[in-house]
């Protein structure tokens, strides 16, 4: 009994053996003692929404991502922008947002009885549709630069030639400040506006805006015409 046993027990080892051997060449082939490697690339879906008064342009680095679809030469052109791109985190947003204006004398509406001086006014809020978390709103973390801005006497809004009578500055936008590498420290903080005194019009509504979105320019919503923006996305 003692040699049938040892014999029954040699033989379930040399079985087991057998089969150990079977599933490790088989994994072998398919591949599967392979260390796997992440499916997970980090790339990221966003979603940006957007408000301008009265035109915006979105990029990253030399990419346009958005735009206002109605051109800045537009009178009164409201309304609101979504749109979706992928990208990676940490990255860097530059915006151009300009107040219409009809020329180089900052006003609208010139040679009409409403002839004045515009007022802009931006809000933007971006969602990681990925992770279903929103990531960044319009506030006084944008660097903001003004290159346009007129008039800077006020008191010609009603001339007959404001062309002439009006004065204006006018900068050439920084070599590369779209740039994440871009130092922007000397940039002004973005000044952030009550919706009263923006007064939202077409499309403004037609938004879910998250509460901590907030409507943002340079300090003078009314003179300054063409403001630059930068901000980073980090990861929430």
């Amino acid at each position: 009994m003692t040699g049938r046993r040892t014999l029954r027990t040699r033989v379930r080892r040399g079985m087991h053996w057998l089969w150990s051997m079977i599933v490790l060449l088989a994994c072998a082939g398919s591949g599967t003692t392979v260390a796997p490697t992440t499916t997970d690339t980090g790339v990221v879906r966003f979603k940006g929404e957007a408000w301008a008064d009265n035109w915006f342009a979105l990029y990253r680095g030399d990419q346009l991502l958005a735009e206002d679809a109605v051109p800045i030469t537009t009178e009164r052109s409201f309304n609101a922008e979504t749109f979706t791109f992928d990208g990676t985190y940490p990255f860097t947003l530059a915006f151009v947002l300009k107040d219409y204006i009809e020329n180089a004398s900052g006003l609208e509406y010139i040679g009409k009885s409403n002839q004045q001086i515009g007022d802009g006014g931006f809000i933007f809020q971006l969602t990681d549709v990925t992770h279903n978390k929103p990531v960044l709103v319009s506030s006084s973390a944008f660097k903001c630069l003004v290159v346009q801005k007129a008039p800077l006497n006020p008191s010609c809004e009603k001339d007959a030639n404001p062309l002439q009578s009006c004065q204006a500055m006018t900068l050439a936008e920084p070599a590369g400040w779209k740039a994440a590498s871009f130092n922007d420290s000397a940039w002004p903080a973005a000044t952030e506006h009550t919706a009263a005194a923006v007064g939202p019009k077409d499309g403004y509504l037609t938004i879910n805006w998250q509460p901590t979105a907030k409507f943002i320019w340079s300090a003078d919503l009314k003179l300054d015409n063409t403001v630059l923006c930068r901000v980073t996305v980090n990861a929430p």
